[in-house]
């Protein structure tokens, strides 16, 4: 175990190019699927935290099972839409990084909705009343809002990007894991640990946990911002 930790150290300094190839596609991966997922839900979170209409309750109900859906069911979903017997077989999306984006976009942007919702729905009343009592309009109460909101977005986007670049049921389903082209870090660790290939597989862990905790770092720092 001692020696395969000595190697993985050698291949994260040595930059080995397959280790740089999936460091690759999974930022790519990771960065893309967490922006699309902060354009959707953003606006979407802020909408049902601010406004109050029939139906509301019903959606926040469907985002909150959104938010549980198993990534397994996500990939399955994606699998059958976009395989050989699928609706969009045409596009032939299949094993490639894009339909991998997108089934990371379904799975998070429920998270970013959800968290928004949550903290938008509590200054909602305070903003509005603000607003109303400098006489702003519809467009400088949204405006207002959203500079509110500023710390809650960044921390919005890195939950996103933290559960994208740890997501392995969805993606290794529609990407394959084929080597140098879907292979991320969670699905190489899978993949070369029941090889045997324990040197890889530490380097990757070693890299996903330091990603991990600089992510959850930042959190924290956002926290104790917001807090103040």
């Amino acid at each position: 175990m001692g020696s395969a930790a000595e190697k993985a150290l050698e291949l994260i300094l040595s930059g080995d190019r397959e280790l740089c190839n999936i460091l690759s596609v999974t930022a790519r991966m990771s960065l893309a699927s967490s922006l699309l997922a902060l354009l959707i839900g953003l606006p979407l979170g802020v909408w049902l935290g601010s406004c109050r209409f029939r139906g509301r309750g019903a959606l926040l109900v469907l985002n909150r099972t959104l938010m549980g859906m198993p990534p397994v069911v996500c990939g399955l979903i994606f699998y059958m839409l976009f395989s050989g017997v699928g609706p969009f077989r045409h596009m032939k999306l299949l094993f490639t990084v894009e339909i991998m984006v997108l089934a990371q976009v379904v799975l998070i942007t429920p998270i970013v909705v959800g968290s928004m919702e949550s903290y938008v729905s509590g200054i909602a009343p305070a903003v509005r009343e603000t607003a109303r009592g400098l006489g702003l309009g519809g467009g400088c109460t949204l405006v207002l809002l959203m500079n509110e909101c500023t710390y809650q977005i960044c921390s919005a986007y890195l939950l996103a990007f933290s559960r994208a670049i740890a997501e392995v049921g969805a993606v290794s389903m529609v990407g394959g894991a084929i080597a140098w082209k879907t292979n991320v870090m969670t699905t190489a660790i899978m993949l070369y640990t029941n090889r045997g290939d324990f040197s890889l597989g530490i380097a990757l862990g070693m890299i996903l946990l330091g990603a991990s905790l600089l992510v959850n770092l930042a959190i924290s720092l956002l926290q104790r911002g917001l807090s103040r």
